[in-house]
């Protein structure tokens, strides 16, 4: 249901109260798989479906047990761009009456495929919008015909983007709930339309633009987070979303990819940033899947991520050191480090050192137990590696560590 605030539809007839959207869902971070960087604009049904056995398939371990990504948490597969026939008279990919146009070539019964989905443990995610070819204008008849249509095909979410005239997410929330069934809804306005203290009709937001398969664009978008990580804006229910993660992945139209030191980094800040852990790789290429299984399957990583003890994480120290990561990502710390309170007084942090190899080469990164935001312990704390899974013993005072150049340092104090 809604409560709380007002629609704003242009539309005064729907002036109906609510505050935030309360449908049960998103109340630890989403977990999934999305298709637009491998697929991009050539999605198909058949394509799709072959992801759904890569979900489901346990021909790789976690603490030597056969493990699944969706045992993991990673359950949810979604549809991007690019299902829809531009075959429209009256508007673009939509009937006279406001149906969406479904391109049956490539999608010959989205209905069987969200069945197939439901059959193997998944869910199954639809994409709103079209910005290859968005509409002009977007009567309420449409809105009720790709929500019919949603109900019909049988997705469990929806990605809103930001393009198009179909861009009022509270008349979006107000229909999808009203037809009775729990959706998961995506607000992808890229960071131009976010929630406030009463207001958040979704589940998670973008909090930034899109995402490229490069360190730089991981950074970005990563520190688009802050404006909403300082408000505490990113909460159970709706949370703050700098894209979708490119751990392992091979953009669609490029070769290039992350580095290991990378991928470890730029899980790492999802993860304690409290953001959607979307993944975007070839869950079917043993390669990729095999370099980073030992990072997207890391449960503590992933428990940090989905824990929530008041705040989403946040950076508390960062070097005065401005750096160029490329000609877009310029005047980035040199090093940064993140916080986040966990449930059972302890704190998990990250230390990230943004400088190259060439120029700055490995760090030693400091910080001190009376600089760790909701840390409760003093004097002498306990010290955890998150990413090798070890105790690292008692320290006094504060702890330092090695951080090579993109790279991280993930860790449990308390």
């Amino acid at each position: 249901m809604l409560k709380g605030c007002f629609f704003s539809l242009a539309l005064a007839l729907y002036n109906v109260p609510c505050q935030a959207i309360d449908n049960g869902l998103g109340r630890t971070p989403p977990m999934g798989w999305r298709g637009w960087m491998l697929f991009g604009t050539s999605p198909s049904q058949k394509k799709l479906e072959a992801i759904f056995p890569g979900m489901v398939s346990r021909n790789r371990s976690v603490d030597g047990k056969p493990t699944s990504l969706c045992d993991l948490g990673y359950c949810s597969v979604g549809l991007d761009n690019n299902w829809q026939k531009n075959a429209g008279d009256k508007y673009v990919y939509h009937d006279n009456d406001g149906n969406p146009i479904v391109n049956f070539d490539r999608f010959p019964s989205m209905a069987n495929m969200t069945a197939l989905a439901h059959s193997m443990g998944l869910k199954a995610s639809w994409y709103g919008n079209n910005c290859e070819n968005p509409e002009k204008e977007a009567p309420l008849a449409m809105y009720k015909g790709d929500v019919a249509a949603l109900t019909r095909f049988g997705y469990d979410g929806i990605k809103l983007d930001g393009c198009g005239a179909e861009y009022d997410l509270d008349l979006w929330a107000k229909l999808i709930n009203a037809t009775g069934r729990p959706v998961m809804i995506e607000n992808c306005h890229w960071g131009k339309t976010l929630p406030n203290a009463t207001w958040c009709p979704w589940n998670f937001f973008r909090t930034s633009g899109d995402i490229g398969v490069g360190y730089s664009s991981v950074v970005k978008n990563m520190m688009a987070t802050n404006k909403v990580a300082e408000k505490n804006l990113s909460r159970p229910g709706c949370w703050g979303y700098p894209d979708n993660l490119v751990v392992g992945t091979r953009h669609w139209n490029d070769n290039g990819g992350l580095t290991l030191d990378e991928n470890y980094a730029h899980f790492g800040m999802w993860c304690i940033m409290s953001a959607p852990l979307i993944l975007s790789l070839d869950v079917n290429n043993n390669t990729q899947m095999d370099n980073v299984w030992p990072i997207i399957s890391n449960k503590e990583a992933i428990a940090v991520n989905q824990a929530w003890a008041g705040e989403s994480g946040r950076t508390f120290n960062e070097s005065d050191t401005k750096i160029d990561v490329s000609r877009w990502t310029r005047g980035i710390p040199l090093w940064q480090a993140f916080s986040k309170a966990m449930p059972d007084g302890k704190v998990a942090v990250l230390l990230v050192n943004h400088g190259n190899s060439t120029n700055f080469g490995t760090l030693d990164l400091s910080f001190t137990w009376d600089n760790v935001p909701s840390l409760a312990c003093s004097g002498e704390c306990r010290v955890r590696d998150v990413w090798k899974q070890q105790d690292l013993g008692t320290h006094r005072d504060g702890f330092t560590t090695q951080v090579r150049p993109h790279g991280s340092a993930f860790l449990i104090v308390g």
